[in-house]
């Protein structure tokens, strides 16, 4: 029996996850249905933005991101540290931007004196809250029920616009991490949507690079995007927050892989392979195949074997699962 959603995502696993999202009808989430000529270009700014605006929200950093035609990824990272330190009133400032909260919650931002009952209940309520501003569900829910609404008043039709709950693959080391970025990234040249990760609209890869070619030192997190969690470099004890690649290493295995992936670039490229690719230890052929498969061959868990099992065993799962999957293409 498959394990429920909540049992497939364990902090002491891994932080970071891939999610993914895809319609149910044949009207398009975004751009030209080939059928009626219809554009529904607009709704991908519609998802980028709910998706950035969410994550100023949420404790959950964005590591990437592609809106597509019929569905859309996004990699994220829970900031487990960030939720708990945010105040009550941080939680509680936050919540309001996606609810309206509780009676208890309302008066007390008007300033109401609340009973020791009535604070210790409110205080129980913001926990359970600050728990939900950093699960993934909550945050896809948010995210995919605010489209749906606007889709179906657009097309004036109601029922279910989402192909039942959004997939997701917990990412469990720094291999599979890149690689599933990376493969983020590339949807659009793949679907032969643009011809390079710079032009690629409503992609995470564009707006880095659109802040790098005007940042004086793009490797310095503070000017990288600020809505996108930093790229900082190789992990190590004085390592600051963010994701443990260098930008210019991460970008030029972007840019190799996508000429890689394209056929008319192929023979045309430099035969050194990228020092973060190298880094990773990963094999080129099996780089090049996640790059292109990385949601097909891979399932739930994702990593090294070591990473596997480490992952299972915390997650109590009896037997080391996804095992011959990942030990065909990951070092």
């Amino acid at each position: 029996m498959p394990k429920p959603r909540y049992a497939q995502m364990s902090l002491a696993a891994t932080p970071y996850y891939h999610c993914m999202s895809r319609v149910v009808r044949k009207a398009y989430l975004c751009g030209i249905d080939i059928n009626t000529g219809e554009s529904y270009e607009h709704r991908r700014q519609w998802v980028e933005d709910k998706l950035l605006e969410l994550g100023d929200i949420f404790a959950l950093d964005i590591c990437a991101y592609a809106i597509m035609s019929n569905h859309y990824h996004v990699v994220l990272h829970i900031n487990k540290a960030q939720a708990d330190n945010w105040s009550n009133d941080e939680v509680i400032y936050k919540w309001h931007q996606l609810y309206k909260g509780s009676v208890l919650s309302q008066n007390y931002l008007q300033g109401v004196n609340l009973s020791k009952a009535e604070r210790n209940a409110l205080k129980e309520q913001l926990e359970v809250w600050r728990e939900r501003l950093m699960n993934i569900s909550w945050f896809m829910k948010i995210l995919n029920e605010d489209i749906a609404r606007q889709a179906n008043k657009e097309d004036q039709c109601t029922g279910r616009f989402w192909e039942g709950r959004f997939k997701s693959q917990a990412l469990l080391d720094e291999a599979a991490l890149a690689a599933c970025m990376v493969y983020v990234d590339l949807n659009p040249i793949r679907a032969k949507m643009n011809k390079t990760p710079e032009t690629s609209e409503h992609t995470s890869i564009k707006t880095r690079v659109d802040t790098a070619l005007k940042a004086h030192h793009p490797n310095d997190k503070r000017q990288q995007p600020k809505n996108l969690f930093p790229l900082v470099g190789k992990p190590g004890k004085d390592m600051p927050e963010g994701l443990p690649f260098k930008l210019n290493d991460y970008i030029a295995l972007v840019d190799w892989t996508g000429k890689q992936t394209r056929k008319d670039k192929r023979g045309a490229i430099d035969q050194n392979l990228p020092p973060l690719l190298n880094r990773l230890n990963f094999e080129k052929e099996n780089w090049l195949h996640l790059s292109t498969h990385f949601e097909s061959k891979l399932k739930g868990l994702v990593g090294s074997i070591i990473s596997l099992k480490v992952a299972c065993e915390k997650m109590g799962y009896k037997r080391t699962v996804f095992k011959c999957c990942c030990e065909q293409y990951f070092p």
